[in-house]
């Protein structure tokens, strides 16, 4: 029984990439930042966004490593970088502060700081690179696609789970976000910048 598609080994191995890339993308995580971008930004492209983001993973996958080398750059400063800016999306949250500019171009708000950094994070471009070495790289293709499927249905439904989650279900999920995302920020920028090992 040598099924060349789905065999027990790729289905082991698409739920476990996918798992990993859901955690690491953390879409739902980031929704009271997306709902608060909406609000200053206005309407976020959802398909531009998956788009845009799905672009960059598959980018990263296919020539990370040569991207960045060409440009004279390595990943710890690539995700050095990532974590500052996702660092201040969290004060937002915290303090309630305006640090990213109203820019009344709603596609420019799309592309940053949704599709990247929060969709398509260094953590999420590392982790796909990383990826390849442990598993099949069709399998690490149908779990790219399968996240971007969850990150789309997502943003489709931001007006619908704001609703439903009310002003109040906003401000406490977005402070509570703020805090995690800071924690996230401090880990890839400590785990990058190689000087906190004991």
């Amino acid at each position: 029984m040598n099924s060349i598609w789905l065999n027990k080994d790729d289905l082991k191995e698409i739920v476990t990439v996918t798992f990993t890339l859901f955690a690491v993308i953390d879409i739902l995580g980031s929704l009271p930042v997306i709902i608060g971008i909406k609000k200053k930004m206005g309407d976020i492209n959802a398909l531009l966004a998956t788009a845009v983001s799905g672009g960059l993973m598959l980018a990263f996958f296919l020539i990370g490593e040569q991207m960045l080398q060409f440009m004279g750059l390595d990943i710890k400063s690539f995700a050095i970088a990532g974590s500052i800016v996702i660092f201040i999306l969290g004060l937002e949250m915290v303090l309630g502060l305006d640090i990213f500019k109203h820019d009344e171009n709603a596609k420019t708000s799309t592309l940053v700081p949704v599709a990247f950094p929060l969709i398509a994070g260094s953590g999420t471009l590392t982790t796909v690179m990383s990826l390849k070495a442990a598993y099949e790289s069709y399998n690490i293709l149908i779990a790219i696609l399968i996240n971007l499927i969850i990150v789309f249905i997502t943003l489709r439904s931001v007006n619908f789970l704001e609703r439903m989650l009310g002003p109040s279900g906003i401000a406490v999920i977005r402070k509570f976000f703020g805090v995690i995302l800071l924690a996230i920020a401090v880990k890839i920028f400590r785990s990058n910048l190689g000087v906190m090992h004991v």
